[in-house]
């Protein structure tokens, strides 16, 4: 029923996670795929073959997004490969795994995570939207820490819930031309979470979790197609839960 064929995705972040899965399924569905990575070069480049095996169009591009002129390098270079942009999907982020007061929190480590979280996508999107056609499609991917807050981790709260306030004022600012949605995922089963579960910890936020079990990064990649798809041509400005029911706030 979903069919992109014929588009061109940009999916942040996709060398592994979120990003990866999402970048598999929008394939899979008929995209080509540029992804981008900061560090995870040699994991990009397998997400590329994966993509390329499933008889898509695939390329990975480098570099820290919360700079300029890497922003500006990436989409020049995507736009020569793929020659448009219809889908573009903003992953890529940082969890500091740490939990630190408020009080304690250094200006570094704030610092590290704004620009991360929080200047990386305005400045990835604000990319994406020039280059963007009418018809497309914008996911940002942001986490109910943004709705409900995370103790110990206000930092990355803070980033978070300003990427809903973000999707809300660009749907607006977008419209009719471009959809701008959100994602809010709970935990997810991927190698940034890792940290949190430990030995102890992976039970009891299983078990904190209505639905009685913790998502893998398929989870969330699944309602980020329903939201670049026709199926949601009439949805902009939402934030779309995918917790399994342990933030009840849609």
């Amino acid at each position: 029923m979903i069919d992109l064929t014929g588009q061109a995705a940009l999916v942040t972040g996709g060398s592994r996670g979120i990003g990866r899965a999402t970048a598999l399924l929008l394939a899979r569905s008929g995209a080509d795929i540029a992804l981008t990575y900061h560090t995870r070069g040699q994991d990009a480049e397998v997400t590329v073959d994966e993509v390329e095996a499933l008889g898509r169009r695939a390329f990975a591009f480098g570099g820290d997004l919360a700079d300029p002129a890497v922003v500006e390098r990436i989409m020049s270079e995507m736009e020569g490969k793929l020659g448009r942009l219809d889908i573009f999907v903003a992953n890529a982020g940082i969890w500091p795994a740490e939990e630190v007061r408020l009080a304690s929190i250094t200006t570094e480590r704030w610092r590290r995570t704004v620009e991360a979280n929080l200047d990386s996508v305005f400045l990835s999107t604000r990319a994406a939207l020039r280059l963007m056609r009418a018809g497309g499609r914008v996911v940002i991917v942001s986490s109910t820490a943004g709705q409900r807050g995370e103790a110990f981790h206000a930092d990355y709260a803070a980033t978070k819930g300003a990427l809903i306030s973000m999707t809300k004022s660009l749907a607006v600012e977008c419209a009719p031309d471009v959809l701008v949605n959100c994602v809010a995922p709970g935990w997810v089963d991927t190698e940034m979470s890792l940290p949190a579960f430990g030995q102890d910890n992976r039970d009891r936020i299983r078990r904190s979790i209505p639905l009685q079990r913790i998502a893998t990064a398929e989870d969330i990649a699944g309602p980020i197609l329903f939201l670049c798809s026709d199926l949601a041509r009439h949805v902009t400005g939402e934030v779309l839960n995918v917790n399994g029911g342990s933030v009840l706030c849609g």
